[in-house]
């Protein structure tokens, strides 16, 4: 049985990454709508039609589980999508819970997408929290096409974050928090551009963590290689990997300074 994880594109990759890492014996399919990306431009209706498209194709490979490695598809369907199949489904919730736990006399930035940070989902979580005066929002909604494109250090794109990141008071924040997956790929360029003491968190870690909780794990020797889509049709594993090695390399870097 296999392990699925869907994205609008490639952001769910930084997902897969993390699962890769904690369950190395494990049968993953990957499947990215990147042919109807970006995801958090279009309406809600039009976004759980091309969600269930997908899991409808998923469902055929004999799933164990599926991650909605999306925060906006996530948001969307998530509710409608554990009514109508039988595995377990694991979304994606923006790491808000722990940021303003540790935020104490300072506020938090949530980062995500336009239809993201419209959605009740969002404001659901930050009002149950009693959090709605601690949380400002802020759309980093051109990142998710420069990641489409595999550009994330060219000078546009430095550019367009050095513009957004100069928006906000950062004396007034203790916490920025990436509410896409398809940011994730950007933390170090953001961490440049922003001060020492402002925490980056993401909910990769917690989305893994969940995972394994709901399902039998095993530990297959050796690795059978991931399955990759693009929007229902098989596509080589290269388009892929590249991003998945790119996260690799931030990992060695990052141990590095460790």
């Amino acid at each position: 049985m296999h392990i699925a994880f869907f994205d609008s594109g490639v952001g769910g990759l930084t997902v897969l990454h993390e699962a890769m890492k904690k369950m190395p014996g494990e049968r993953f399919v990957y499947f990215g709508d990147s042919r109807h990306a970006p995801y958090g431009t279009k309406s809600s209706e039009a976004i759980k039609t091309l969600v269930f498209n997908a899991v409808n194709f998923l469902a055929e490979r004999n799933l164990k589980a599926l991650v909605l490695a999306c925060n906006t598809a996530t948001s969307v369907a998530v509710k409608d999508l554990r009514s109508t199949y039988d595995f377990p489904i694991i979304g994606m919730e923006p790491a808000v819970k722990p940021a303003v736990e540790k935020s104490e006399k300072y506020k938090v930035l949530v980062c995500a997408t336009d239809l993201t940070l419209k959605e009740k989902k969002l404001n659901d979580l930050v009002h149950n929290l009693k959090a709605d005066n601690k949380v400002d929002y802020l759309s980093l909604q051109e990142l998710v096409m420069f990641a489409e494109n595999f550009r994330f250090d060219n000078p546009e794109v430095i550019r367009y974050l050095r513009e957004k990141m100069a928006e906000p008071d950062w004396s007034r924040y203790s916490s920025i928090v990436l509410g896409c997956t398809h940011f994730i790929f950007f933390r170090e360029q953001i961490r440049s551009l922003i001060p020492p003491h402002i925490r980056i968190l993401d909910g990769n870690a917690g989305t893994v963590n969940n995972l394994i909780t709901k399902i039998d794990t095993e530990n297959l020797n050796p690795a059978i290689p991931v399955r990759y889509y693009i929007s229902g049709e098989a596509a080589p594993a290269g388009y892929f990997e590249k991003y998945l090695n790119y996260l690799s390399e931030i990992d060695l870097n990052n141990t590095a300074f460790l």
